[in-house]
């Protein structure tokens, strides 16, 4: 009875040890993971952040201007646009400067624009010179100024952040693979003699791998839950502290990071299982003592 009672201790402590190691394992690829989805939302959002300022001619009254903003706002690439009159223009220098130009000048000096945000998909410098060269036959439009050169840094830099993350991902990936295998081998390893004596007994191989497995993947999916939690909370204590992140740490972010992670516990957890099972099955009895 107390041996019994033994072994099922010690094989719990088995399943929670490999649980937990596999936990630390998934817990660091959903860290991956969530980095590089974060890493490309960050990326949209910069991205239709830009303003691209269509400066309005003088001549061109406002009735005029709006009906240019309602076209301009229909138009596929165009995420969202802003009317500012001269007269607001006006104020947002004296905002910002504290000088009113109007009364120095006696005139107002600036002009009335349409502020355009595009789609994340279209900020790029090919898509924007074929929007400059489309609206640049418009009358009614003086001028188009936007940072060029902020846009190409943001595109650049987006391009070599992603091959970053990606070459990361696969190292982890491989890492994570050796981890995971290592631990569910050395669980599997204490019952080899068991495996070699269902062998022997004439069950199949695929009934001897059948427990292994189905233990191992609920042990992945225990794993995958405790580390979406911690993933959860965390994300949670950010846009808490800064809710502004919640543009970059969206909750389909977080849904995506946690179905990755309980996939990866099942598919890697089910895998290791059934190669390490395969290892002990093909050995012979002379060889199961020497290892």
């Amino acid at each position: 009875m107390r041996r019994n009672q033994h072994r099922s201790n010690r094989v719990d402590m088995q399943f929670v040890t490999a649980t937990i190691s596999i936990m630390l394992v998934l817990l660091l690829l959903g860290l991956v993971s969530f980095f590089i989805l974060s890493a490309n939302n960050l990326s949209v959002y910069v991205k239709e952040n830009i303003n691209i300022s269509l400066v309005i001619s003088n001549d061109v009254r406002e009735p005029s201007i709006l009906k240019l903003q309602r076209r301009l706002s229909n138009e596929p690439f165009v995420k969202e646009t802003a009317y500012i009159s001269k007269k607001q223009a006006l104020r947002e220098h004296l905002a910002a400067t504290g000088m009113n130009a109007e009364e120095f000048l006696e005139y107002n000096p600036f002009m009335a624009s349409i502020e355009l945000k595009l789609k994340s998909q279209y900020a790029n410098a090919d898509s924007i010179a074929c929007i400059e060269k489309r609206l640049a036959g418009n009358k009614e439009i003086a001028d188009i100024k936007y940072p060029r050169q902020l846009l190409d840094a943001v595109n650049e830099n987006v391009k070599k952040i992603s091959v970053v993350l990606l070459a990361l991902a696969a190292v982890f990936m491989l890492i994570s693979f050796a981890l995971i295998n290592n631990t569910i081998r050395l669980a599997v390893y204490s019952k080899r003699f068991l495996i070699h004596t269902m062998k022997l007994v004439g069950a199949s191989w695929g009934f001897i791998r059948r427990p292994f497995v189905v233990r191992n993947i609920w042990s992945g999916i225990t794993a995958a839950v405790v580390a979406d939690g911690i993933l959860m909370a965390s994300a949670y204590s950010l846009v808490t502290y800064e809710p502004s992140l919640i543009a970059v740490v969206t909750p389909y972010t977080m849904l995506v990071v946690s179905l990755v992670v309980v996939l990866l516990g099942i598919v890697l957890a089910s895998f290791c299982a059934y190669v390490s099972v395969g290892k002990y099955l093909r050995m012979s009895a002379s060889a199961l003592y020497n290892i």
